[in-house]
């Protein structure tokens, strides 16, 4: 069988012209800089730890602002681990579930360190941003209410692991070139249930949770999937659909196991894709990011004569109208029903508010828009560098999440 190989070192090689991948690792660890200016992500490169500001910024954990890139240089490339075992100390999990310190902390760093950090999107850095705005979440009135330990544990862990062992192309990529991964999961959230297995496999490595009864871990281990595969951008219109008919129903009864899971699901969906309700300048830094993602992706494709997957495309689809696109048919209808759930809690607005303010900013700095500010003989621009259209954002669900 044909296989493409992609080394540690970055390099990539296919066995022969029928382009089936068997094996994707992704631009190995080295640092990298795309053409959108991004680096790639490098642990440990922060040698100095300044204990106050760190302890500080842990102290304002809960914000919505908390600038999680800066968090990372302060914990020398280790935001997953640190963030987690805090919030798992501050939420009382670890005496609740009888954790043993050090195991927690040696699952962790697995987890951490089975993210590729040479991603400039899905990386370890991205997990600890999802894990604080899943943070954030729990704490909603409407919701933390009602929660048990169990389910915080579940949402942390889901939102920390959502992501791992992420090649740093999409599911479309992995199918068409025919990667064992696709075979395994028979197209259907193929990424997905990777993540789910390979946390499932850390979880059994690391004994974290060997203490507990069997029937308890094996319900958690179908929790954390269930939610897990929450993620899969295909299913969004499956989740939003359910979350209008339980608002306009007014049905959800959260003292109910299964619709506080339902809510659960709901939070990490908000937080995986959440980028785009941070302040201007963190958000603008994850949408270079996703996109620098994209474009090496079509690169890819492009040098092995592959169609290019759409976003993918640097010569035709600008980072402003991925934006715009992304934020008008995916974000902002989920966050809007997110703000119903929450009774327009002063979180929700103040996401809303962001999600705003910064489309306007994309739209100020699409090509389109200001060539209508220029003069008439400016020369041809981007095929897709206006506002995002419906088409757009139609891919965007069948790849991933910009």
């Amino acid at each position: 069988m044909s296989c493409l190989m992609v080394e540690r070192c970055g390099e990539i090689l296919f066995e022969n012209s029928d382009q089936n991948a068997k094996c994707v690792c992704m631009l190995g660890d080295v640092q990298l800089t795309g053409q959108t200016g991004v680096p790639a992500e490098r642990r440990g490169s922060y040698p100095f730890i300044d204990f106050r500001l760190l302890n500080h910024m842990l102290s304002k954990v809960g914000m919505w602002d908390f600038d999680i890139f800066l968090f990372d240089r302060l914990t020398n490339g280790n935001s997953l681990v640190t963030l987690l075992c805090h919030l798992f100390n501050t939420h009382g999990l670890i005496h609740h579930f009888k954790l043993d310190m050090v195991t927690l902390h040696r699952f962790l760093v697995m987890v951490q360190e089975d993210y590729h950090s040479q991603n400039p999107y899905h990386n370890a850095v991205h997990a600890a941003d999802v894990t604080q705005a899943m943070h954030c979440y729990l704490k909603e009135p409407k919701l933390a209410n009602f929660l048990t330990p169990l389910d915080i544990m579940l949402g942390l862990l889901a939102a920390a692991a959502h992501d791992v062992d992420h090649p740093g192309v999409n599911q479309p990529f992995l199918v068409k070139t025919n990667h064992h991964l696709a075979n395994l999961y028979q197209n259907m959230s193929v990424l997905e249930n990777h993540h789910w297995r390979s946390t499932i496999g850390m979880l059994r490595e690391s004994r974290l949770l060997a203490h507990l009864p069997k029937e308890m871990t094996q319900d958690i281990e179908q929790q954390l999937g269930s939610l897990i595969l929450a993620t899969d951008i295909n299913r969004q219109n499956e989740f939003l659909t359910r979350l209008k008919a339980h608002l306009h129903n007014k049905d959800l009864r959260l003292e109910d196991a299964h619709d506080r899971h339902f809510m659960l699901q709901i939070a990490l969906k908000c937080a995986d894709i959440c980028n785009p309700c941070r302040i201007w300048e963190m958000s603008k830094q994850w949408s270079e990011r996703v996109c620098e993602e994209f474009y090496r992706q079509g690169e890819l494709e492009q040098k092995f004569e592959l169609e290019i997957s759409p976003l993918c495309n640097q010569q035709k689809d600008s980072i402003p109208s991925i934006q715009i696109g992304f934020m008008t048919y995916i974000v902002e209808p989920l966050f809007r029903e997110w703000a119903r759930f929450t009774g327009n809690s002063p979180l929700s607005e103040n996401m809303l508010s962001h999600l705003a303010h910064n489309k306007a900013q994309w739209k100020s700095l699409s090509p389109r828009q200001r060539r209508s500010r220029g003069s008439s003989g400016s020369g041809p621009g981007h095929d897709h560098a206006g506002p995002g259209t419906e088409n757009e954002a139609q891919a965007a669900t069948e790849g991933d999440t910009p």
